[in-house]
């Protein structure tokens, strides 16, 4: 509360400074760090209409379509994005310009903590921009825009309501935001409620034991028959989700800049459809869900859990965002604005187990009798909270000049990381950051060049505890990584460019590849990090064409990106795995009945898979292409586009870097009448043949999107939009290679959804 009031204290001073009297001339802008207008080479820039009509899903599944974009997910409530191969700490998720520090980083099942409602856009940004946001930028950034705090001020109080339902999941979602200038301050708020259930998948969609392992006697184990029950029941088990996210904010704005704060609070509950089984059988095909919570589904819950002793694994997450925003005119002879910044995070995550309560009572009885066993089977599943602890400040002065843009940026983080319960696979780590940035764009008469470096000194603390004697070892990561990236662009005619860039960015190990030292059933791995790794050095070359003679448009975009260590979690190998197994059957006879029934001994891991983060040399290259055509009809447009990317990787040994999603090809139509929108979207994804050890081969899908999209103007001043949605709409059996569960989570079949959203 003192730092809402210290915020409410600097908004009346600034009201009270006459300055802000004189108006203010309206104009078009971002709450990214650089304007749009300023941004070169991004890959995209997404309008919030197309979010806001648009099917309710997880921040990667909404720009997944996009070429260059896609997902690593994990279910429905999680899906990490990916740029030209790139993903996890080399991609960061940006909130109006600032890093989105909440802890998706520690595990692939952790669900980003973004609020796609009543967004202004999404900027997927490369290049020499992608600098001024973060650190370690080597695949890009992804912001999310809105107004919360607003940089001009509203004209006219505004209202939207929005309903949605989904068939796929049984699921409903509500919306509401207002916005309104009282008494010269912006007020802003936001709120969406979401309750999603299990998601249907095609029949067949769940791998079965003996496609993964091509192990006949695996036909007759219990997991094997749980996999049958599990596809017979036509959906994914723990695959639900339900959000509360609410966001306030308020700011003054003037011809001398604005200032503001906002309140972000996000409260999440979803399913974890696939646990990994650190301690074998026992307890590991226990993957069911009884779905009867408030925030559950209900199709199919009774019929399919009653039989089975399952419990219910899931996730609840609760996070709060205090910010601070400002900008203002300094318009001296050095510095022309300041634009400033500090935030303050704070979430928590908690994965914990659920036993089903509809037994009957011959199941009762029986519990009582073994209330011991009971005892220690809540012991093994108790519950395991992350937290992620963040303070953040920021400055940007703008020396832009007649001859050229430049901006200065200053940044400092502190970031605490803990982990305590069952799965604490790390111990509590602190992030420190200092950054000193320089931007610039210059235009020639022939050519423009954009330049950007960036400095920062960066300290990870941390620490490894030894398995086998339980010796703690203290580490101190302190070192300095130095950016860059520059880009050259010309026009060649009045309807082609050329743009060449070239970026040597260096990345630091995060905390969870210096210092992961435990079973990670996310992934179903026993994780090990090494904080002896070094810096990443990405060295990357592209190359853009662009076409635009007003019918026919296009691009074609190539890139060769050369890592020197890269980072890769890789599993050991078979031969390894089983001079392991023998070494742990000696020592196994030497261990007491306690130990074994505990499902640990001093070097197993059970029947998780070990895997070591490792550095070494990789290569990507790939590249997007884009063909489209604009034909003006009678009462609209109708635009016909065709695209594909393809991402290659591989390192200097030759064998592949692991989850690299195969090609697609991208068939889009589009038919605009003002008041009516139809989009038509085919994605056809190739086998993935060329797979990382430890992977297996992934077949190749056709999935086919629409949605239609009408527009009622009520009385001039309101408005409703109507949109019926399709997704999958061929109902097919897809799995996504970057995922770390395809075969046991594959995705969602045939949905049909219906949004409605009321503006006044």
């Amino acid at each position: 509360m003192k730092k809402f009031y210290n915020a409410i204290i600097v908004l009346i001073a600034f009201h009270s400074n006459t300055i802000i009297s004189q108006d203010v001339e309206e104009v078009v802008v971002t709450s990214a760090l650089v304007d749009t207008t300023e941004i070169t080479n991004p890959l995209y820039v997404i309008d919030g209409d197309d979010i806001l009509d648009d099917a309710t899903t997880s921040l990667g599944d909404a720009i997944d379509s996009y070429l260059g974009v896609s997902i690593a997910d994990y279910g429905a409530a999680v899906g990490q994005p990916i740029i030209r191969g790139m993903s996890g700490p080399r991609v960061k998720i940006l909130k109006n310009g600032m890093v989105n520090r909440d802890v998706s980083g520690l595990g692939v099942d952790h669900l980003n903590d973004v609020d796609l409602n009543d967004i202004s856009q999404i900027e997927i940004v490369k290049g020499p921009s992608s600098l001024l946001y973060a650190n370690g930028t080597i695949g890009g950034i992804i912001n999310v825009v809105d107004d919360t705090i607003s940089t001009v001020n509203f004209e006219a109080p505004e209202a939207n309501f929005g309903l949605e339902t989904q068939s796929v999941n049984d699921g409903e979602a509500q919306s509401f935001s207002y916005k309104e200038n009282i008494g010269g301050f912006n007020f802003s708020l936001g709120f969406k409620d979401v309750n999603f259930g299990n998601y249907d998948i095609p029949d067949g969609a769940v791998m079965h034991e003996e496609e993964e392992h091509h192990d006949e006697d695996e036909h007759e184990d219990e997991h094997h028959e749980d996999e049958h029950h599990e596809e017979d029941m036509g959906y994914v088990n723990n695959s639900d989700f339900a959000v509360e996210a609410t966001k306030f904010g308020i700011s003054k704005a003037g011809d001398w800049g604005y200032i503001g704060f906002g309140i972000d609070n996000l409260e999440s509950v979803y399913g974890i459809p696939f646990h990994g089984d650190e301690h074998g059988d026992e307890h590991g095909d226990e993957h069911g869900d009884e779905h009867g919570d408030e925030h559950g589904d209900e199709h199919g819950d009774e019929e399919g859990h009653d039989e089975h002793g399952e419990e219910r694994i899931f996730s609840t997450t609760d996070s709060e965002t205090f910010t601070i925003k400002g900008s203002y005119n300094v318009n001296g002879s050095i510095i022309n604005k300041i634009d400033f910044s500090y935030r303050d995070s704070d979430y928590t995550l908690t994965e914990a187990h659920e036993e089903e309560e509809h037994h009957d009572e011959e199941e009762h009885h029986d519990e009582e009798e073994h209330h011991d066993e009971d005892e220690e089977e809540h012991e093994e599943h108790a519950p395991t909270v992350f937290a992620n602890q963040a303070t953040e400040y920021g400055a940007i002065f703008d020396i832009s000049n007649d001859y050229a843009t430049q901006k200065i940026v200053l940044n400092f983080v502190d970031e605490d990381n803990s982990i305590v319960g069952e799965e604490a696979f790390m111990n509590p780590a602190n992030n420190e950051e200092f950054t000193m940035g320089y931007y610039l764009s210059k235009d020639f008469d022939l050519f423009n060049v954009d330049l950007g470096m960036r400095i920062d000194q960066i300290d990870r603390s941390g620490s490894v505890t030894d398995e086998d004697h339980g010796d703690v070892d203290n580490y101190s990561i302190d070192d300095t990584t130095n950016s860059f990236a520059f880009s050259l662009g010309r026009d060649l005619s009045d309807t082609l460019d050329i743009n060449v860039g070239f970026a040597s960015v260096e990345r630091l190990p995060s905390v969870i590849e210096l210092f992961m030292n435990g079973p990670h059933m996310a992934t179903g791995r026993f994780e090990v990090g090494d904080p002896t790794l070094g810096a990443e050095t990405s060295n990357n070359f592209d190359i853009t064409f662009s076409f635009d003679n007003g019918d026919y448009y296009g691009y074609a975009s190539f890139y060769v990106t050369d890592v020197d260590n890269y980072i890769t979690l890789m599993d050991e190998d078979e031969d390894h795995d089983e001079h392991e197994d023998e070494h742990h059957d000696d020592e196994d006879e030497h261990h007491d009945e306690d130990e074994h029934e505990d499902g640990h001994d001093d070097h197993g891991h059970g029947n998780l898979i070990h895997a070591n983060y490792v550095q070494e040399d990789a290569e990507f290259d790939g590249y997007e292409i884009e063909l489209g055509r604009t034909i003006k009809m009678a009462n609209g447009d109708l635009t016909l586009s065709f695209g594909r990317d393809v991402v290659n990787a591989e390192f200097t040994d030759g064998h592949n870097v692991p989850r690299i999603n195969p090609a697609r090809n991208v068939y889009s139509l589009t038919y605009d009448q003002g008041d009516v929108l139809f989009k038509l979207n085919l994605k056809d994804v190739d086998e993935q043949n060329d797979f990382g050890e430890g992977e297996t081969a992934t077949d190749g899908y056709s999935m086919l999107d629409a949605r239609l999209t009408k527009t009622f103007d009520l009385d001039g001043k309101s408005k409703l939009k109507v949109s019926l949605y399709g997704r999958n709409l061929l109902d097919e059996k897809a799995r996504n290679h970057a995922s770390f569960v395809k075969d046991q989570v594959p995705l969602p079949g045939k949905n049909v959804g219906l949004k409605f959203n009321f503006t006044f």
